[in-house]
């Protein structure tokens, strides 16, 4: 096996040791609950008119586990159930597997998180360079402001403003749900889509931009003052090739923020997405809390575990690939 690929095998494995600990946690969080929602579930069950069999089974399926058995065997069950796929059913959507709910709220935070988390990336970038290279300059000095002033403010503000502006005093964009035409692949439905992602897109890149601009604007800084980048001027390279040196190398810490932002997305949409009304994800997991839907919870909150270790281990292995001084 290559180096690479020990490595590779060494990353999943730990991976996985941290899925399986956080599922594990989730386990015996579930349990600990007051009430425990498996001693509820069942008494429900009974109170409905199913016999003790048939209550514990219901159980079984909505918690992977019954609390009559022995512990042990509770966790074996549970083990088996979340190897297989089987996140259980959920409490609040009649039975609806947790797994079909996710995966039916995931496109709305996926899409609309990744399209601000790039745009940001790449106006911050740029911004970042300029902001280093002209640091001493009028406009060096307010775009560093602008990244200052972004990044210190919270994400509900950002996200209010955004509405006040252009939905409550311009009337421009909507607000709430993803479209106001019946599901297709027609103009209509794909231009309400698109009208109704604007606000949460551009909440996610301004709340995103001034991180990235500030972060360019360091690297670019300690950058700008290696050997190589005096040697190639003493060559009399041009401005552009200048820039280009500067900015391959003092991209390169970007690159693991940014794979470990494509997994904290999901996480990070429950503010906006409860401003907005947004059917994402987030909304999704403030739905599970307010009604107790402790299988949900557990659903999503192991997606987004899964989503950051990936993440993590992208980035490790997508650094490892742009630059060869990690390599050797």
């Amino acid at each position: 096996m290559t180096g690479f690929g020990r490595r590779l095998a060494g990353k999943l494995a730990m991976g996985l040791v941290m899925v399986w600990a956080v599922a594990t946690f989730t386990f015996f969080l579930v349990r600990a609950l007051p009430g425990n929602p498996g001693d509820v579930q069942y008494e429900n069950y009974i109170l409905m008119g199913m016999s003790p069999g048939q209550a514990q089974a219901r159980v079984n399926a909505v918690y992977g586990f019954t609390s009559h058995e022995p512990l042990p065997r509770q966790y074996g069950g549970y083990l088996w159930q979340l190897a297989q796929g089987n996140l259980g059913q959920s409490t609040s959507y009649s039975g609806v597997p947790v797994a079909h709910i996710i995966g039916s709220a995931l496109p709305w935070t996926v899409i609309p998180v990744l399209s601000g988390l790039i745009v940001s990336f790449l106006i911050g970038v740029a911004a970042g360079v300029v902001a280093a290279v002209k640091r001493s300059s009028r406009w060096g000095g307010l775009l560093s402001l602008s990244g200052s002033v972004v990044a210190g403010v919270p994400t509900f503000v950002v996200a209010l403003l955004l509405l006040l502006v252009f939905h409550t005093e311009w009337h421009l964009l909507p607000f709430g749900g993803t479209s106001d035409y019946e599901a297709g692949w027609n103009a209509p439905y794909v231009g309400s889509v698109i009208e109704h992602a604007v606000l949460p897109v551009c909440t996610y890149a301004l709340l995103s931009y001034g991180g990235w601009l500030l972060a360019m604007k360091s690297s670019v800084i300690s950058v700008l003052g290696d050997d190589f980048i005096l040697a190639a001027e003493l060559r009399g390279i041009t401005p552009v090739t200048r820039a280009r040196y500067i900015g391959r190398n003092a991209i390169l810490p970007l690159f693991t923020v940014l794979a470990l932002s494509f997994g904290l997305m999901f996480g990070g949409s429950i503010f906006i997405e409860n401003t907005f009304d947004y059917p994402g994800l987030g909304s999704l997991l403030l739905k599970a809390i307010g009604t107790r839907d402790y299988t949900l919870m557990s659903g999503a909150f192991l997606l987004i575990t899964v989503a950051v270790i990936a993440a993590n281990i992208l980035a490790d292995l997508c650094y490892t690939l742009i630059d060869p001084r990690v390599r050797r």
